[in-house]
């Protein structure tokens, strides 16, 4: 009699422990699965906004003989919408717009890698005509890759090789891939092909994340404003992530502080378009020069061919693109 009195009076006082143990089993489950979701959501916007932006990009020709980067143009509007519809789909909020609102709150940022530049989408705060506060989406201007050396000349740089300097003690500019201009310009930094890549990759994460961070401090500015206890942080993104990125145009997103059950969510995706990146290069020669090019204008006489630009590049072979 009394062994069973001393497991009810154990069943009695354990029991709520094993209630809370349940629960928090529950939760966490939860939290996996909402978190699975969100993240399908969130990759799979992101790619549907790079793949907008290959497929509506324009190359505009140009009466110079090399590439010009100019030529590139991103319809980055398309490219939004594309993430936004996908995101509000997979949200289950696509007839919704007071929670695709709520939804963007938990945005501090949305970036587009350009091939020269790169564009920063965010939420700012405006005064109405009635003097009250509102808050808006925007563009922010866009940002160039620049970078000044020792000597105060400007480099612009680009998602390859080319660059584009402004040299101020002549008041002129020279353009061009650097594999060509080291030939023609005595500038140092134009010497040394894996510095000029080390420095063109630094200055291009580092723009970005400079901006990204300028734009999600002044995004905390508004939240703390408004009662939002979460503060927003950029996310430690590696470089080997950064440097992959960045070999092509891509778009960045950002969601953070978003409620699940007691927890938040916060992640990020970047996603490449490979609209710069051709699987394989055909190499030959036209008038004594050498030349590759990509598979949907290669030559009809093939010498050799190539996996990436830097492979022909290194093999003295000019990399063309085609329109």
């Amino acid at each position: 009699m009394r062994t069973t009195k001393f497991a009810i009076i154990f069943v009695l006082i354990m029991l709520p422990f094993f209630w809370i143990n349940r629960l928090q089993v529950q939760e966490q489950m939860f939290k996996l699965q909402t978190e699975m979701k969100y993240n399908y959501a969130l990759d799979t916007a992101v790619d549907d906004a790079a793949l907008t932006l290959k497929s509506s990009a324009i190359w505009k020709k140009t009466e110079e003989s090399y590439e010009s980067p100019k030529r590139l143009e991103l319809r980055k509007e398309d490219a939004l919408q594309a993430f936004f519809y996908t995101l509000y789909l997979n949200f289950d909020i696509v007839d919704d717009p007071i929670s695709q609102n709520q939804l963007k709150h938990y945005l501090p940022a949305v970036a587009i890698i350009g091939y020269e530049a790169f564009d920063l989408y965010v939420e700012e705060e405006f005064a109405a005509i009635n003097g009250e506060s509102k808050l808006q989406h925007i563009w922010k201007p866009t940002t160039p890759y620049t970078y000044t050396d020792t000597l105060g000349n400007v480099f612009s740089f680009t998602l390859d090789n080319y660059v584009s300097i402004y040299l101020p003690a002549a008041d002129s500019w020279i353009k061009g891939y650097q594999r060509e201009l080291k030939y023609s310009s005595a500038l140092p930094l134009l010497q040394d092909d894996e510095h000029f890549d080390a420095i063109r990759r630094i200055t291009i994460i580092n723009t970005i994340q400079d901006a990204l961070e300028r734009a999600i401090n002044k995004h905390n500015e508004w939240a703390s404003r408004n009662g939002v206890s979460y503060t927003f942080t950029l996310p430690t993104i590696s470089n080997e992530e950064w440097n992959n990125t960045i070999d092509d145009v891509g778009f960045v997103a950002f969601i953070q502080g978003l409620p699940i059950g007691h927890s938040t969510y916060n992640n990020y995706a970047l996603g490449g378009s490979r609209l710069l990146k051709a699987k394989v290069l055909y190499g030959t020669t036209i008038n004594g020069i050498k030349y590759a090019f990509p598979q949907n204008c290669a030559p009809a006489s093939v010498e050799e061919t190539f996996s990436t630009e830097k492979e022909a590049a290194q093999n003295g072979y000019y990399v063309k693109r085609c329109y």
